[in-house]
């Protein structure tokens, strides 16, 4: 007999997704604060600085998310095991993802490197900066064994419950790149009396600065899960009793994650076709609105990881609470964020460009995607909780569906067809988040919720 979800808001489960949510959120902030202060520094050498930069960054997060999306399914089972108390699994499970960071960091490494001189042709980058941008891009993906470490151990670590450790190891990369930004990028001047060195590298130290900053975080990412007392690896050979369910997880989310992440490369595609002024007014934004999202990743990462340990514990009051308090809080706080973005977006552009044609098309897209920010916080907590049930298949469906089917194709129907600009994609890409909410909101997690709590 299906069980049928309760109503009301639960206050005894804040302090426990506050636990978990908050050391993610600073993280997230931190590296918003220094993708903020990256830009501003590239922005500072002129727009076709930013544009190079900018231009390839969509093939930067299909490479990430590929990554990430394999982190979801050690997350969905050592969360689990957690839940369980099986300490045995969990060390197991980390053991192999241990293995899978090797394996992936030298396969996309290779694929990066091999591949940089093309990647700026394939994003239809201006010719005048595809030398620039080819540069950045192989620098920047050189050490991509530390960076895939980072990223899968953060998730090993937030699966068991520590989020504070992968905090602190993004502060620490963080740090390290704003310190080498200022020194490479700029040459060396005097503040006053005082002698302040410089590379005067440009783009190019933007680029070392990152691989450094990466490659540092990624080995003491290592160091910190090798040290935990409950998922420090175990068995480095692959065991297939792990990997399989694993790998049942991981592999929908991967193909969500590289076919949305593909849309987005096409996405930027057609908008840097779109001109300079696109580009940069696209990238900045893409900037700036990313710090608005971090209260929906912050409780993204505590939803996974306490609908993973209610599943492996069996426990339907807690999965119930769970449900009836994550959404409403992050709804409101993502109101709260939109309605900032919506009232400084001319001000935030003036952080990164003095372009008043930059600031001013930068500023009209993001009051439209900021009156979408509630909806879209409802999908990404929505999807956390179903990552960590171990339910990836749904998501991958919606995900697709309304990457390609919305947001592309209605993208190159207005700037192919119609003749339209910027404005336009970004509303392709708000009818996507809103789809995403609808699906998710009626379909998703009430069926895996159904499922969970009939399971013996």
């Amino acid at each position: 007999m299906k069980q049928r979800l309760r109503t009301g808001f639960s206050r005894n489960m804040l302090p426990v997704i506050a636990s978990l949510a908050w050391p993610t959120m600073l993280e997230q902030a931190m590296q918003t604060a220094v993708q903020y202060i990256d830009t501003a520094m590239v922005g500072s050498l002129g727009t076709q600085a930013t544009a190079a930069v900018g231009a390839t960054s969509t093939v930067g997060w299909l490479v990430g998310s590929s990554i990430s999306a394999l982190g979801i399914g050690f997350l969905a089972y050592i969360s689990q095991a957690c839940g369980a108390g099986d300490r045995e699994r969990a060390a197991k499970a980390s053991g192999q993802a241990a293995l899978t960071a090797l394996i992936t960091g030298i396969l996309f490494t290779v694929l990066t490197v091999s591949l940089s001189g093309l990647v700026p042709v394939w994003m239809q980058v201006d010719p005048a900066i595809r030398g620039l941008a080819s540069r950045y891009f192989l620098i920047l993906y050189l050490p991509m064994l530390p960076r895939t470490a980072g990223i899968l151990f953060g998730t090993v670590l937030r699966a068991a419950g520590d989020t504070k450790t992968p905090m602190r190891m993004g502060i620490l990369v963080n740090v390290i790149n704003v310190v080498l930004n200022f020194l490479l990028i700029y040459p060396a001047r005097s503040f006053g009396a005082v002698p302040i060195p410089g590379a005067g590298l440009g783009v190019t130290g933007a680029a070392i600065a990152s691989a450094v900053a990466f490659t540092v975080g990624g080995l003491c990412m290592t160091i910190a899960v090798l040290r935990h007392p409950l998922v420090s690896p175990r068995g480095f050979r692959p065991d297939w009793q792990v990997l399989q369910p694993c790998l049942r997880v991981a592999l929908p989310n991967m193909l969500q994650r590289f076919g949305t992440s593909l849309g987005y490369v096409v996405f930027a595609s057609m908008i840097n076709s779109l001109g300079e002024i696109s580009t940069a007014a696209h990238t900045i934004a893409n900037t700036v609105e990313s710090a608005f999202y971090i209260p929906g990743y912050g409780m993204q990462a505590a939803a996974a990881t306490l609908a993973g340990n209610a599943v492996g514990a069996r426990d339907r009051d807690g999965m119930n609470a769970l449900i009836r308090t994550i959404i409403p809080l992050e709804v409101s706080m993502m109101i709260l964020s939109g309605g900032l973005l919506f009232a400084f977006a001319p001000a935030m552009m003036g952080l990164f460009t003095q372009d008043p044609a930059v600031i001013a098309l930068g500023a009209v897209v993001l009051r439209m995607v900021a009156l979408s920010e509630p909806f879209y916080g409802a999908s990404i907590v929505t999807e956390g909780m179903l990552q960590g049930m171990g339910k990836t298949v749904a998501p991958f469906v919606y995900n697709i569906a309304g990457m390609w089917g919305v947001r592309i194709a209605g993208t190159f129907l207005c700037t192919r067809f119609f003749g339209l600009g910027l404005v336009s994609a970004w509303a392709c890409m708000i009818t996507h988040n809103l789809l995403l909410f609808a699906l998710f909101r009626f379909h998703g997690l009430p069926r895996a919720y159904s499922q969970t709590a009939q399971s013996p």
